[in-house]
């Protein structure tokens, strides 16, 4: 069956279910969103107010920070209703997601209603984290039976990746084969099929390790700062760590699924960890539950100077206190290890208490997901997959094992008197010293059924950085390394920090593009770091400016545009692929691109002008190229003010979407792919048909349209009124009539066709003017000492 999903029906609109719809809306589908009709309106015959509750949700979630959705305009395509009057409409729909609150009796209530009105063959699922998939069956037809399952999303739908999917005996393999498909490439997901145990897997796991670690504190008199310092990014996890992320999560959510496992897991070989530790549940008792009460882990007060400050819990107390220096000396020696699998093997060589504390964790950890197998999956990638994408970590258990040793391991845990499961011993005995091996490109993981290696379902489909990087790197600098990705296309990587533009990036791209057009069809820029590219090397640019060497600056910045314009006048087709930040010079780059196969999940903008600069990469010169593009009679003064305002206000595409929007990406001309792990494969798809058509050098422009003075009126009208009124400062009037000079072509007496080399020239004269100034430097200074910009 060709199966389309056109349009969704979501019953149940609380924190999941409105999200889940602005989710669904995100990726093209038109959304039903059902809820009850509430008491007060049972007998109304208003919709206004027989909708209140649906509408209500939906409004709050569109008003929630991070954003559900791509941009306001996608919520056109959702429409609301309710249970007694629309579930008729339920009929039309090809995929329905029950999504109420999380009781057996009310959902097969549900059921039984939906039933009436479902057409057969459409899809039925249920969101639950808890409830056995398999209780919900009683009383649904065969053919509700053959297309039902349990599908869990993880709060908040759009930023967490994982979606698990739990099938029963009755269900159809057609369809969870067409629902793993879907939730990958549509919903941007990673899918993972789980058996129908408590918590499935990634909350079985993830649960298993935040209560082992309430435990654990008590037993190594840690602190909040001290956990949440070892378990936060140095590990390869959120910032959030440990305890604030059980304060956004809500402490009694937590203790609901624990409590959950201690009922239903009582043949867990750690069940007594699931028992609650006293200092728990004296929290609950006091709600302090985390952000909901606002207390927690933390607390946020006003301070005598009425500044907000945050407060710690003494775990031992449980009163609040000012924050405390979490420092160890193991974490100390990792400062300069950017590597996760290097830094990871320091961390648990540690003599010192953060190191005892690695090995008590991991150990523990180590064994529980091995004894978890067949239980809760049979294979190991997916108990990895599902930690990576629910929680947040770089590293699953069984990569991390993989990385400091197997064997070596398994025999420290021994002396440690931690015991693995059987398998782990029969494997090593076998010849397998790994979980995990690549072999031409393609991963394998370790079965435990067949005792051998087999390939990862799917991923031989898929093209990954990760697995080509060993055996096909063509060229590789100290911040870039070329990978051929087949079939004559190149990808250039970086990896500094924050992938960051400096001198070794610029060498890497005018590297690849040499080799691309001697012996390739085209060039990929992408990455597989957290970001696609922060920015140029602020700390270089300051370097130059404070030691007042000009020439030296000037040259490179003439060598970062010199080198977008090759990205865009090369002979052969090249594809940026950019994902999360895009800021600055990643921003500019990918404005060059023959085209932009961007990331759905893209935060992309011209953020100079924040650091006291304009866009001097080829950003402002791109944006007046744009401008003149969409000029026409009557709103050629919008055109500019808009684009002007985009870079002067520094603003930043909080989607893919959005940065259509703003105007950094092209209508017609660049795409967006909601699966991150598809990006690759699209990216090299589009360098190939491009290179295929017939790709022939593009030509410079040279009618470019600028107003000149006409423009220039309002740019500094503007920008004197605004300082007038105390809006910006002195400093950030002279940023805004040197942008406004370049955008306009300079003081021309009438509208006048250039080319781009005369609006790069403006571009970088005015960027290394604005170096010079005082306040400037201050603010690069700033942003490297702080991370923030100083407002002058």
């Amino acid at each position: 069956m060709n199966r389309k999903i056109n349009k969704v029906a979501v019953l149940g609109s609380g924190v999941m279910g409105s999200r889940i719809a602005c989710h669904f809306a995100n990726v093209g589908v038109e959304v039903l969103l059902l809820d009850i009709v509430p008491k007060e309106a049972a007998d109304s015959s208003k919709p206004n107010e027989r909708n209140k509750i649906v509408n209500d949700a939906l409004k709050f979630a569109l008003k929630s920070s991070p954003s559900p959705i791509y941009s306001k305009s996608y919520t056109n395509r959702i429409s609301t209703g309710n249970f007694d009057d629309d579930l008729s409409k339920i009929a039309a729909c090809d995929w329905i997601i029950e999504v109420v609150i999380e009781r057996l009796d009310i959902k097969q209530q549900v059921f039984t209603n939906v039933e009436k009105y479902r057409t057969p063959g459409t899809l039925i699922t249920s969101n639950t984290s808890g409830i056995p998939i398999h209780m919900m069956l009683g009383g649904r037809s065969e053919d509700f039976q053959k297309h039902f399952c349990g599908t869990h999303f993880f709060n908040p739908p759009r930023y967490l990746k994982l979606l698990e999917l739990i099938p029963t005996p009755k269900t159809d393999p057609i369809v969870i084969e067409f629902l793993e498909d879907y939730g990958q490439r549509f919903l941007g997901k990673t899918t993972v099929v789980c058996k129908d145990t408590p918590a499935f897997i990634a909350n079985r796991v993830g649960v298993y390790s935040i209560m082992s670690l309430f435990h654990m504190v008590k037993e190594m008199d840690l602190t909040v700062e001290e956990v949440d310092k070892l378990t936060g990014p140095v590990l390869g996890r959120p910032k959030s760590a440990t305890f604030r992320t059980c304060d956004v999560v809500g402490l009694d959510t937590l203790v609901h699924v624990a409590n959950g496992l201690d009922e239903h897991c009582k043949n867990d070989e750690v069940h007594s960890l699931f028992t609650m530790p006293d200092y728990i549940g004296k929290m609950v008792d006091k709600n302090m539950l985390g952000s909901k009460t606002k207390q927690g882990f933390f607390k946020k007060i006003k301070g005598e100077d009425g500044k907000s400050k945050i407060l710690t819990l003494d775990l031992n107390t449980l009163e609040y206190r000012e924050k405390k220096r979490a420092k160890f000396a193991t974490l100390e020696m990792t400062k300069t290890i950017d590597d996760l699998k290097e830094r990871t093997k320091v961390l648990l060589a540690g003599k010192d208490k953060a190191g005892g504390f690695y090995r008590k964790s991991f150990y523990g950890l180590f064994a529980y997901v091995s004894n978890r197998i067949p239980e809760i999956t049979d294979a190991i990638y997916k108990i990895d997959d599902a930690l990576n994408a629910g929680f947040g970590w770089q590293m699953g258990p069984f990569e991390t094992w993989d990385v400091l040793g197997v064997e070596k391991t398994t025999a420290k845990m021994k002396e440690a008197g931690v015991e693995v499961s059987v398998w782990i011993h029969e494997m090593i005995a076998a010849g397998c010293p790994t979980f995990y091996k690549l072999e031409n490109g393609v991963k394998y993981f370790y079965d435990i059924e067949t005792k051998a290696y087999q390939i990862i379902p799917g991923s031989e489909n898929i093209l990954s950085l990760e697995t080509l990087r060993e055996d096909n790197t063509v060229w590789k600098n100290s911040g870039t390394t070329i990978v051929d990705l087949g079939d004559g296309i190149l990808n250039i990587e970086f990896h500094t920090k924050m992938n960051t533009i400096g001198g070794e990036v610029i060498e890497g791209i005018n590297k690849a593009i040499d080799l691309a057009e001697a012996d390739y069809k085209g060039l990929v820029i992408s990455n597989d770091g957290e970001n696609f590219s922060a920015g140029a090397n602020v700390g270089m640019i300051f370097m130059m400016a404070v030691e007042q060497e000009y020439d030296e600056l000037n040259f490179a910045i003439k060598a970062f545009q010199d080198t977008m314009m090759r990205v865009r006048y090369s002979n052969i087709p090249v594809i940026v692929a950019p994902h999360n930040l895009a800021l600055g010079g990643g921003c500019e780059m990918s404005m060059h691109a023959d085209k932009v196969v961007a990331h759905a999940e893209l935060y992309m903008g011209l953020v100079e002008f924040g650091v006291g600069v304009i866009p001097g990469g080829g950003g402002t010169k791109e944006f007046a190229l744009r401008a003149s593009d969409e000029y026409k009679d009557g709103i050629r003064l919008d055109v500019l003010k808009n684009r002007f305002l985009t870079i002067g206000q520094a603003q930043v595409a909080t989607s893919a979407k959005e940065a259509f929007e703003l105007g950094y990406l092209r209508e017609g001309i660049d795409e967006i792919v909601v699966s991150r792990a598809h990006q690759l494969t699209v990216a090299k798809a589009a360098a190939l048909s491009l290179a295929n058509k017939g790709y022939s050098k593009p030509i410079q422009r040279k009618d470019i349209k600028v107003l000149g003075k006409e423009g220039l009126g309002i740019v500094y009208v503007g920008a004197n009124s605004m300082k007038s009124g105390n809006y910006i400062s002195e400093h950030d009037q002279l940023i805004s009539e040197k942008l406004g000079f370049v955008l306009c072509g300079g003081n021309l007496s009438e509208s006048t066709l250039v080319d781009e080399q005369y609006l790069l020239d403006m571009e970088r004269k005015a960027f290394l003017e604005l170096c010079t100034e005082k306040l400037t430097l201050e603010r690069l200074q700033s942003i490297i000492t702080t991370g923030k910009v100083l407002r002058n």
